[in-house]
C-alpha cells in the first residue's frame, strides 16, 4: 500500500499547531483541504485520531501515540530538505588533511583556490586518521605516512628539508655545531617520521648524554613551541614554512646536513580521478607545490 505522505505531513501540523486553521494557514492551502487529508488518513488508518476542541483540535489517544511515533522522522525530513535546498548551485569538494598541513601550509593558500573556482564549496577535515573511502565521504586526502597503500592512487606531494630549527630570540642563525644540539633542550613532534635520533645519526653526533625532550602529538605545536622559544625543534621547510620566511624560525646549526624525506602524500580511490572538482584540486594543489618548490633557499 502506497504511503499517504502527503496527509501524513498534514496531520502532523494540525497535531503540532493544534488548530486546523493555523495548519492550513503554514501549508498554504484552505482548512477544508485540511480536513479532507485528516479524514482520508484516518480512513486508511481505521481509527480517529482527533476531535474538535472549541476553535482548535484535540488528539485522541490513538492520534496522540501517532503523533509520537512519526513526529522524530517527519522532523528529521523536514531538517533535511532544508539543509539539501539549492545543494545542486554548488558542489562541494571535501578534503583531509593532517592538521600541521592544513593549518600551517593549505590553509594559507586556500583563497586563491576559493576564487578560481566559486561554484565549489571546500571542506577541509583536519586529522591524521586515514580515510576509509568506502564509508566516508572524502573526495581528496593529504595523509602522512610512507606513501604504500594498495589500490589507491598514490602521488607524492613534495620533498621535505628536516632541520633543527629555534626562535631568534633562543639562539642566532648559524651560531651553534651540530654536536651542541644534544646539550639544548630539543622539541619533538612523536608522530613525525623524522625523529632527532636519525638526524643526529646522518649529522655524525653521538648524544653522550640523556636527551632534555618536551614531546608533542601535533607538528604544528612543536612548531608554534619553538617560535615561542621552548628550545629547538626538528622539523620541515613545508610545515615550517611561514614561520621560516617571516624570521620567526632559524637554523641555529652552522652546517646541517641534507636530510630530506617525503611525508605527505595525495591519495583517493582512482575512481575519484574522473571527478572534475578532484582535477581542479589536484591541478592547484600541484601548482602550489612547485612554487613553493621554487623559492626553497633552506
Amino acid at each position: 500500500m502506497q504511503l499517504p505522505l502527503r496527509a501524513i505531513g498534514v496531520f502532523h501540523a494540525v497535531a503540532r499547531l493544534g488548530s486546523v486553521s493555523k495548519a492550513a494557514e503554514e501549508l498554504g492551502v484552505t482548512p477544508s483541504a485540511v480536513s479532507q487529508q485528516i479524514q482520508a488518513l484516518e480512513v486508511q488508518l481505521g481509527t480517529a485520531l482527533m476531535v474538535k476542541a472549541g476553535r482548535g483540535v484535540t488528539l485522541t489517544e490513538a492520534g496522540e501515540r501517532y503523533f509520537e511515533l512519526i513526529v522524530d522522522e517527519i522532523e528529521r525530513i523536514s531538517d533535511a530538505t532544508n539543509r539539501i535546498r539549492g545543494f545542486r548551485a554548488y558542489t562541494t569538494l571535501t578534503v583531509r588533511a593532517t592538521p600541521t598541513l592544513a593549518s600551517k601550509w593549505l590553509l594559507p593558500r586556500l583563497p586563491r583556490f576559493l576564487d578560481a573556482h566559486p561554484a565549489l564549496e571546500v571542506r577541509i577535515d583536519g586529522t591524521n586518521e586515514p580515510t576509509d573511502f568506502s564509508k566516508e565521504g572524502v573526495d581528496l586526502e593529504i595523509r602522512h605516512g610512507e606513501g604504500r597503500w594498495p589500490g589507491l592512487f598514490v602521488e607524492a606531494l613534495a620533498e621535505e628539508r628536516f632541520l633543527p630549527l629555534a626562535s631568534p630570540d633562543l639562539l642566532a642563525e648559524a651560531s651553534i655545531d651540530a654536536a651542541d644540539l644534544p646539550r639544548m633542550r630539543l622539541i619533538q613532534s612523536v608522530k613525525a617520521q623524522m625523529q632527532w635520533a636519525h638526524w643526529f645519526t646522518v649529522a655524525g653526533v653521538t648524544p653522550r648524554e640523556r636527551l632534555r625532550r618536551v614531546l608533542f602529538d601535533r607538528s604544528h605545536m612543536a612548531i608554534d613551541a619553538a617560535v615561542a622559544g621552548i628550545g629547538v625543534a626538528l622539523e620541515s621547510s613545508l610545515m615550517a614554512e611561514r614561520e621560516i620566511a617571516e624570521g620567526r624560525l632559524i637554523c641555529p646549526v652552522r652546517t646541517p646536513p641534507e636530510v630530506r624525506l617525503m611525508t605527505q602524500w595525495l591519495v583517493c580511490p582512482r575512481e575519484h580521478l574522473r571527478h572534475g572538482k578532484v582535477q581542479a584540486f589536484l591541478g592547484w594543489l600541484r601548482a602550489e607545490r612547485d612554487s613553493w618548490q621554487a623559492v626553497q633557499t633552506v
